[in-house]
Parts: C-alpha cells; structure tokens; sequence
C-alpha cells in the first residue's frame, strides 16, 4: 500500500464486501489443500488444449487496485472459470458461501473483460466433487457493462474503508518517524539490542539476539521494529511469545509507547486462544446453535468500526467487550481484527505452525511484515510439538466399536496393518527406517471413509469420530513431507500402543516462515550458543547473531559451584542430605527468600521432606503437580517483600523461566541439576539424528537444551541493576571447562566453600 494506491486481493475484496448471514462453522470434510490442488488440475485438464490456466488479472478503481489470479478460461465458448473442490452433498453448502464464490467470479470476470475488451462473457461456478469426481457448473451469461457496474457496487462499499486506512498508514508513519524513545535513557544494553534490531531490518535479514533479562527487552525490541515500520515500508509487525506473561508484556510495552507519543495512532491487538475466548462453549460454531453467530456478518462492520475507532489497545478483554456489546464472536472477530492492526501479539503458532493464521493472511495479502520471537530459547521444543502426531491404537479400538458399516472395512484394514507393525518390532519402542506404505496406505482409507460419511451426516457428529479424524488427517498430512527430520516410531503401551510421526529437526517447515517475513528476530537471555538454533530452527543464511553486554556486575551475583556433589540418576540419593545442609548453612547465613530448582517431581520431594525434617524452622513450600493458576498465584506470592523461606521446584517447569521477583522478593537460587533431558529411546534416537545431520548429537540433544534451563532459572536471582543475590549450581560437573563455557560470561563462578 503506498500513499496513493491502495491494494487488495480480488478475494480480500470479496471477503469484506459480499460476506453476509451467519457465521457457519458446522463441520464438513473440506478436501486438503493437496486434494484441492489435484481437483483443480484434474477440472482443467479435461479442457480444450487453448483453455488458459492461472490469469493474472488486475484493475483499478480510483485509488483502489484490485487483483488476483482467475482459475481458468475457455476462449472458445468466452467462459470464465472460478473451480471450488468440496466433497458430500453441495446442496447443504451455505448460502453465503455460494453468495461469496459468485463475487469473486464475477469480478474476475469484470477484469478479464477489461483486459481482453469483451463485450460478453459467460462467467460460471465449477464445483468439483474429489469423491465422485464430477463437475456442477453454475454460469450465467454477463455483459461487460454489468460486470463493470458489480466491479464499481463492490470497490465503492470499499472504497471509504481504504481512504480511512491510507489516512491511518500516512498518519501512522509520520508519527512513527517523529517517535522519540519512551524513557529518558536507554538502560545499558537496550540500546545495543535496539540498535541490531533495527539493522536486521534495514538488511531486510534474520537476527539471533542473546539479552540478558533485567535490559527492557520488550521496549527495546517494539520500539526499533516500529521505527523500521515507518522507515522500510512494513504493513504489520507480530510480536509472539511462548507463554501468556510474554503476550502481557508486550501489550505494556506497547502501552508505554502509546503514551509517550500521545498522536501515535498505533493499532495493537491480542490473539487469544479459542478455547479461553469462547463466550458459549457447549454450543456448535453457527447461528441456529450460537446467538454469537447468528447474523455475525451482517453486525461485522460495525463492530470492526468501533474497535478501530476506539483508540483503544485490544487486548483479550477490549475484544470481548466490544463483541458483546455488537452482539458477536468475540474470537472471529479477534480473527477479522488481524488483518486492521498494526501490531499483532500472539503465540508462535499463530505464524509458525502448520496451519498458521498470520502466515497464512502474510501470503494472501502480500504483506511486509517483521516478526519478534520473545524468550525464542522455546522455539526448538514449540516448533517440534508443531510437526508432530501421533496416534493412539486403543482410539482406533474404541471407533471400531461402534462405528457405522461404511467404515468397518477401512478401520479393519487399519487394525490388521497396525498389528502387523507390532509384530516387527521386539522392545517397547521402534523406530522405523521408512514410513511403511501399507500403514499408510490404510490410513489413508480411513481418512477417505471418515471424510465420506461426515460429508452425509453433517449434522450428527460424534464427538470422538470427529478428534480421530483430525489426528488422522494431521498425520497423514506430516507424512506428506516425511524425511530425515523427523522420525516415524511404535511405542508399546499398557493400553496398546501409539504411532508417531515426531519431528526432530523443524527447519524444513520453518525456513518459507523465515522467508515470508521482511526480518525475523529472536531473542532471549538464553541463545547460546547461537548455531544450535540457528541449525535447528533453520534461520536465514544472512542471519545476523548479537550477544548484548549485560548491565549487570559480577559483584551483584555470587556463583558458587557445589562440585563435591553429584546430582547423576545413580548418585541421588546420596545426594539428598549433602544438598539440604548446603541449603541450611546459606540460610542461616543469610535469611531470605530462595528457590530450589531439581530435575524431576521425585528428586524435589525427597529433598524437600528430607529438608523438613532436619530443618523444621525453615518455612518451605512446593510446586504441586498439577498446577492451575489459583495454584501457580499461591506459590509466587509467599515470596514477598517481608517473607523468608525456601521454594522447591522442578528446572524448566513454570517457575524456571518468565517469573519476575525482584529485590528481597528472591535472593538466590539452588539448581541441583544440569537439567539435562532424561536419557531414554526417544532421546537416544534424537541424538542419534542431531549427530547424522550436525555431528553434534550428544550437545544437541542433552548439554544446550540443559544448561539453557539451568541459565534461565538462575536469572530468576538478578533483575534489576540494584538487585543482589546468590547461585549455587549444584553439581561437579559444572566445574568442567566445557560446562562453564556456557554460562553468561559476566558471572564470575567459584567453588562453593
């Protein structure tokens, strides 16, 4: 979008202008994006040898340029072509559906005749059928004048909405120029991470940034990227974070830049899961079961009026609010609002999953966006969950009990092929060299029969056939693009066993998500050393790598290494007495608030009981189990202002990382472990897999992964430039060279007296 032109996509168009009725998300088996691929080429390839394939088209009206690709059309019979694959009975495809396809048909059909000079053309549907394989073709017989005047209708009930968003860019820009940072003076370090922030994006390349906590990381990172907004032409900047503390961050600092520009006409929003936005959760996505449904399109408009006339930062409860007061989905209309808002605070999946949202909306309207990833140290476990399934055989058990005749012939097939798996392998767990194409093949009978009966019985869904439909499809989906980055095992059960397809490496699916964006910077206080992600994640070649120089001084944290002390499985419960009379003789020296972090719920209670009884005057409390947020609340307010004791907890659980307690709030920790991943079959066959590709298997694997744990616990201690505290890192093995080499470099490690 440039200052006098205004761009958008003929579906984009269509979208804001034709969408009407209620919002409709009954389930039906919509094809893949693969099926829906193959359906268009097979529509095609049944045409006349003259028939044209994938025009690019565009047009203007007034500042508006309109464009996209038509499907198809047949010179011959002067008939444009807008193909939609579907599967099951058409006639219960929704009306507004329908509506929206002839939209887009006939302003595709406007721009052909504009650009070839036709007085006539036959615009038509073509719904293809991937089951059945047959065509429904729709058409009606249009003059270029009428199509003319359909293309004008539609860009005039734009054209108001794209002269306010011009207006907003121009005057969004010119306050972004002017914009001054919001403190007095950047804290040691802000500046340096400002700084490389702001020349990724000048290179237009990837950056890695180690920060150390206590900097303003989040200031120091929104306020560059909305700098290089203004100054490098970008549409959007998405913030994403790991975790709900990381989201509210953001919105603070987005709320400080806010108020330090008061002119600044910044559109911010937050993402919310559906699950915690959903107003009526026992009732179905459409307007006979939920009153938020009912009639959304037609209360849209103003409700995406008054959002962004507001001014206000839309957080989940601002969107809530506003939906409510509209009387519509507070969550879809979280979804329309993306695409208005200048910076977009979500999680990592809403950009980097395999059906990502913001990704997704990047391709389709063509944005320039850049993308900060916050504590990016979680990156490697996240995106790995991302492209991974499994399936669990005791659900295919329970389906085949009940399910209807058409799919007793497919899931037998199944059972038998997932029998024969089991009878291949000798121990609990196998990994297997290749995808085995009978299993598959059989999956994909399932998916097929599945998708068939849902497609006839819309309306009368089991909620259990639904989830192993969509496990079934997920899978069969990873197996699609199956390779040495991830693996395909059988794990044995007490209740049967489970298929996974476990991605082990996520660079493969993640480069196109680095490629699409302008720049994408990850930071976090734990980013060494820098190839481990880099490799892993598969950042740009050009990715830039910049360890910021901490604020903080030697002096203001002791480190002590406790190395006559091993915390091995084997030497644990020796280990129990010697880590409790360490922990008694620095309380008694200085009384305070600590945490004690181990690597596992058993190794912290045995301490913790063990701590108990030797030391009955010493206030102690535990992490639970299980843990809601009453629970996680509860634990973190006995660290006060004016309280003394001593919290246990497990390394790389929710106190490990993304908790704030400064000053006497905690003085120090204990970390009596390196936090290394428990050795297992699923571990072995990873660092067997990170040794095949990097040739760094065992540090891949165990080492990087542990001690990034262990340096994030510790900077629980230090927050702020006043703030004084102690480390005991509870184990020999930290006084090896190759151990201390991944600890910060300010901190200053001595042996534990």
């Amino acid at each position: 979008m440039s200052r006098n032109t205004y761009t958008i996509a003929v579906r984009a168009l269509c979208e804001f202008t034709a969408k009407v009725g209620d919002l409709d998300l009954r389930f039906t088996p919509s094809p893949t994006a693969q099926e829906g691929m193959a359906g268009h080429a097979t529509v095609t390839s049944r045409r006349d040898d003259d028939y044209q394939r994938e025009i690019s088209l565009s047009g203007d009206f007034g500042p508006l340029h309109v464009r996209g690709r038509a499907d198809g059309y047949d010179p011959a019979r002067r008939q444009l072509e807008e193909i939609k694959t579907y599967r099951g009975e058409l006639d219960t495809m929704p009306a507004n559906h329908r509506q929206l396809h002839w939209a887009q048909a006939r302003i595709y059909g406007h721009l052909l005749c504009q650009q070839l000079n036709l007085p006539m053309l036959r615009v038509a549907l073509v719904y293809f059928d991937i089951v059945s394989q047959k065509e429904t073709v729709m058409h009606e017989e249009c003059t270029a004048e009428a199509l003319r005047l359909f293309f004008e209708q539609h860009c005039t009930l734009f054209l108001d909405w794209a002269e306010q968003e011009m207006a907003h860019r121009a005057s969004r820009d010119a306050q972004l120029t002017a914009m001054a940072f919001p403190h007095a003076d950047f804290r040691p370090g802000q500046r340096q991470l400002a700084e490389a922030m702001y020349k990724a994006s000048s290179r237009g390349c990837g950056l890695l940034a180690q920060a150390p906590t206590g900097i303003g990381k989040t200031v120091g990172s929104l306020f560059p990227m909305l700098k290089a907004t203004a100054a490098h032409g970008l549409d959007k900047l998405f913030f994403l974070a790991a975790k709900v503390p990381g989201r509210q961050m953001a919105l603070d600092a987005c709320a400080i830049l806010k108020d330090s520009a008061p002119l600044l006409p910044l559109r911010v929003l937050e993402l919310s899961a559906k699950s915690s936005a959903c107003e009526h959760p026992d009732k179905a996505c459409h307007g006979e079961s939920c009153p938020l449904a009912k009639g959304f399109y037609d209360r849209l408009p103003l409700a995406r009026e008054v959002a962004l006339a507001s001014g206000l930062i839309l957080d989940k409860e601002a969107v809530r609010a506003i939906a409510l007061q509209q009387g519509i989905c507070p969550y879809y209309l979280g979804m329309e609002l993306a695409r208005w808002n200048d910076v977009v605070i979500g999680d990592y999946n809403y950009y980097f999953d395999l059906s990502a949202m913001l990704y997704g909306m990047t391709l389709a309207h063509d944005w320039k966006v850049n993308v900060l990833v916050d504590e990016a140290h979680n990156m490697v476990s996240r995106a790995r969950s991302m492209y991974s399934a499994e399936l669990a055989q005791i659900d295919l058990k329970m389906l085949r009990k009940f399910a209807p005749d058409a799919m007793k012939k497919p899931l037998d097939r199944l059972s038998r092929q997932w029998t024969a798996l089991l009878k291949e392998q000798d121990g609990d767990y196998h990994v297997h060299p290749a995808l085995p194409d009978k299993f598959f093949g059989a999956l994909q009978g399932v998916a097929t029969a599945i998708g068939d009966y849902m497609a006839e019985h819309a309306t009368t869904l089991d909620d259990d056939l639904q989830r192993f439909y969509f496990d079934v499809l997920l899978i069969n989906r990873l197996a699609e693009s199956f390779g040495a980055h991830s693996l395909f095992d059988v794990s044995k059960t007490e209740t049967g066993s489970t298929v996974c397809i476990r991605n082990i490496v996520p660079a493969p699916f993640l480069k196109e998500r680095f490629a699409a964006s302008h720049s994408t910077a990850l930071f976090s206080a734990t980013l060494s050393p820098w190839n481990y992600y880099s490799d892993t994640l598969g950042m740009p070649a050009n990715t830039a790598w910049v360890d910021v120089e901490s604020p903080f001084q030697a002096e203001q944290l002791s480190v002590r290494v406790a190395d006559t002390i091993s915390t091995r499985y084997q030497h644990r419960a020796a280990s129990l007495l010697p880590i409790a009379q360490l922990m008694a003789k620095q309380y008694a020296e200085t009384p305070g608030n600590y945490l004690a972090f181990f690597s596992s719920f058993d190794y912290m209670e045995k301490t913790a009981h063990l701590f108990a009884q030797h030391y009955p005057d010493v206030p102690i409390w535990q992490q639970p189990r299980r843990m809601d947020d009453a629970a996680r609340a509860q634990f973190l307010g006995r660290f006060g202002l004016d309280t003394r004791g001593i919290g246990f907890a497990v390394l790389g659980g929710a106190f490990g990382e993304g908790i704030d307690l400064p000053g006497a709030r905690l003085i120090g920790a204990f970390i009596a472990t390196l936090g290394l991943p428990q050795i297992n079959p699923v571990n072995e066959q990873i660092r067997q897999r990170m040794g095949d590709i990097f040739g760094a298997g065992y540090d891949y694997t165990y080492l990087y992964p542990g001690m990034q744990k262990v340096v994030q616990a510790a900077g629980r201690v230090i927050r702020t430039q006043s703030d004084k505290g102690v480390v005991y890192l509870i184990d020999d093995r930290f006084s090896r060279l190759e151990i201390r080499q991944l600890l910060p470099t300010w901190w200053d490690v001595q042996l534990a007296n």
